[in-house]
């Protein structure tokens, strides 16, 4: 005993080397505590250790994951469905465009120049061609430029971020959809980050319909490690036919026999998996159901609101360069200066003042059009912008200390007012 609390108090010292992610000043990456429903069911679960490959593994984590997933795709709008978790968006996304290349083998994937850097990885892993589409002032997939090269023929799949990790843009949705009216294409939407605001309030119209077609899709990506309150990692692939599990048809001669139920490793690429995780995910929902106008729902609905209230706050303030009116719960600025170079030192100077009064923030480099640069000379074609993610639903009320923090920290920095 004497050893093992030796070394639990070394790992305790060790795990002090961190930045205080739980705390409402820390509002930099995509971090957000999970629930204490989560992780108290995901130690439950622990204990027997399952996993959710086969149901010989975990017989009641498995069921557990299939009503998770299930509750899911219900808010997603589907009555039926094909899914299940695994590591995170890197893997769901994965799953997502191998089943594409099934159904059009050959064909190029599109998706836009602010979607994650992984799509272009995947499809290389994948051996799919792969192509970026520019993007509007607010950071979402140029429509005219995709109808373009969808008319130019030879595109399978086109990727809809719903929610980058840069800025939050969401793509336009609804107009995806009516291009796929007119062409022969897949949409696969990657709401990883976005896809638990279809059940917010206070979107914008135009973010709302977004997400509203959501159900338009073939398939999407959900990360309940994000907003779901889980521990990392757990991600969630979806289909909307059930049919593409053909396409995961595999043999196993010791695997699955124990039960004529479907076992979750016969549609999935991934084998051995966590069903604690499942375990942790099924008790966080019943807990908070995923509807709108619940608790859950208003946790995201405080995030979006806090972001809307410190871009208001730097748009009234005249040494701030601010991007576009938050769709979701993250925000980027710059300081003014001659030149973007300058400005960009800037950022990284109120970055620093900031973390000195402990208050973290996060760095971005954005092409200029995505932030309005007025007469400052364009000296490089990126600017280092601060970047919040107000995903913890207390810093709505915790806005005002984080503003008077940010304005000492810009002051510090040399930024004055014109």
């Amino acid at each position: 005993m004497k050893a093992l609390e030796a070394v639990l108090n070394e790992v305790a010292e060790r795990l002090k080397d961190n930045y205080p992610y739980g705390d409402p000043l820390y509002a930099g990456q995509m971090l957000k505590p999970p629930h204490d429903v989560a992780r108290r069911a995901y130690e439950m679960a622990l204990r027997i250790n399952p996993n959710n490959h086969a149901l010989d593994g975990g017989r009641a984590s498995s069921a557990m994951e299939k009503e998770a997933v299930a509750e899911l795709a219900t808010m997603i709008g589907w009555d039926t469905h094909l899914g299940h978790l695994c590591g995170g968006g890197t893997m769901a996304n994965l799953e997502a465009l191998w089943i594409a290349s099934q159904l059009h083998p050959g064909k190029t994937v599109v998706a836009s120049t602010q979607a994650h850097y992984t799509h272009q990885r995947i499809t290389g892993v994948l051996g799919i061609p792969f192509e970026t589409i520019p993007c509007d002032k607010r950071g979402r997939m140029d429509m005219p430029a995709l109808g373009r090269r969808l008319a130019a023929g030879g595109v399978g799949t086109v990727v809809a971020t719903m929610g980058t990790t840069a800025t939050g843009a969401v793509d336009p949705l609804a107009a995806i959809v009516d291009l796929r009216r007119r062409f022969d294409v897949r949409i696969h939407a990657d709401a990883a980050y976005g896809g638990y605001f279809l059940l917010a309030d206070n979107l914008e119209d135009d973010t709302r319909l977004a997400f509203e077609c959501l159900h338009e899709a073939a398939s999407v990506v959900i990360d309940p490690h994000k907003h779901g309150l889980q521990p990392y990692g757990c991600g969630c692939v979806l289909f909307r036919d059930p049919s593409v599990a053909r396409l995961y048809r595999h043999d196993s001669p010791y695997t699955y026999y124990t039960s004529t139920e479907m076992h979750l490793g016969e549609i999935a690429l991934e084998c051995s998996r966590p069903g604690a995780a499942a375990v942790a995910l099924w008790a966080t929902q019943r807990l908070f159901p995923l509807v709108r106008g619940g608790e859950f729902a208003k946790g995201l609905e405080s995030g979006r609101a806090a972001a809307l209230d410190l871009h208001e706050r730097l748009c009234r303030d005249d040494r701030f360069l601010t991007g576009a009116t938050p769709e979701l719960d993250i925000l980027v600025w710059a300081p003014r200066a001659p030149s973007v170079t300058e400005a960009s030192s800037l950022s990284k100077q109120i970055f620093a003042e900031a973390a000195s009064r402990q208050l973290h923030l996060a760095l971005v480099s954005l092409p200029l059009h995505l932030l309005d640069v007025g007469p400052m000379q364009r000296d490089r074609e990126t600017i280092i912008c601060l970047r919040s993610v107000l995903m913890k639903p207390e810093h709505r009320e915790w806005a005002d200390r984080i503003w008077r923090i940010l304005d000492e920290a810009t002051t510090a920095a040399g930024v004055r007012p014109r």
